[in-house]
């Protein structure tokens, strides 16, 4: 499988150039996973161990991602094993590690009130609804797929790396938009959470059976590609996929329940409304 200009033969989004950085990636992934450990220590109240084993869990799945999966021999099912790394499993163990909190809990008070302006921002709000974000995650990867993008990329590394990033942004925004124990003002219900985390899950399955469907000819701009091992990666997509979903699924409804006022508390509160409505 080759592309169809000159430059190094590769499939998916998850291909290495051979005159990319090597194994450069994984320092700032060091570097995070240092960064939240000397911010955890610091923090005087108390953090969470179980938020720190999520957080460092997500550095694992992102060191493997751009450390030992890059450097595999060129194959489909190893690229798509990437893409579902970067862009779903990562992102769900660095969302559950709750790094806003952590760095509201440690920073000055102007960072904080800088945190706070950018949280209450209408920007990151349009972006971080549900639905935006489902957009950019799973409209993101068909861009990719099933456009001569891929290909590009495959020529310019610079690029490439543009499409890895995104692929890790996207999925972290949408892991947080549905499921993120940090604070994110006018944040949707529950009902419009799950509408979109099915919305998302029904659009990657989709393109996974096209893919299927039409491997050998997807994505545009490679020649002589390998039907099978195309065929393979859908599948791994699909099934992998599926698994992904069902983990934010998971922790989705965790968040949500965690959230709920207590019984006692909604009974006290209801029957506090009563006394009031009686009152004359």
């Amino acid at each position: 499988m080759t592309a169809a200009a000159p430059g190094p033969a590769a499939w998916a989004h998850g291909g290495h150039p051979a005159d990319g950085p090597g194994w450069l990636p994984l320092f700032p992934v060091a570097v995070l996973a240092v960064g939240y450990l000397l911010a955890a220590v610091r923090d005087t109240r108390g953090w969470d161990h179980r938020r720190t084993a999520a957080w460092l869990a997500g550095c694992a799945v992102l060191a493997v991602a751009v450390g030992p999966l890059a450097h595999l021999p060129d194959d489909p099912r190893w690229h798509m094993a990437q893409h579902l790394l970067l862009g779903m499993l990562a992102p769900l163990g660095l969302v559950l590690g709750a790094p806003v909190t952590l760095l509201l809990h440690v920073a000055a008070t102007s960072t904080r009130r800088r945190v706070g302006r950018l949280l209450r921002a209408r920007g990151l709000h349009l972006i971080a609804h549900p639905v935006t974000a489902a957009l950019l995650s799973t409209g993101g990867l068909a861009l990719v797929l099933l456009t001569p993008l891929y290909a590009a990329a495959e020529r310019h590394p610079a690029l490439h790396h543009g499409v890895h990033l995104h692929y890790l942004a996207a999925g972290y925004l949408f892991a947080w938009s549905l499921a993120g124990p940090d604070p994110a003002p006018r944040r949707p219900g529950l009902a419009v959470r799950v509408g979109a985390l099915l919305g998302a899950s029904a659009g990657h399955a989709a393109l996974a059976k096209y893919l299927y469907a039409q491997a050998g000819s997807l994505p545009p701009g490679l020649t002589d590609p390998d039907a099978a091992a195309f065929r393979s990666a859908a599948q791994l997509m699909y099934y992998g996929g599926d698994i992904a979903e069902l983990l934010l699924a998971v922790a989705l409804f965790a968040t949500w329940y965690r959230r709920r006022p207590p019984l006692v508390s909604r009974r006290f509160a209801s029957r506090q409304d009563a006394a009031v409505t009686r009152t004359p």
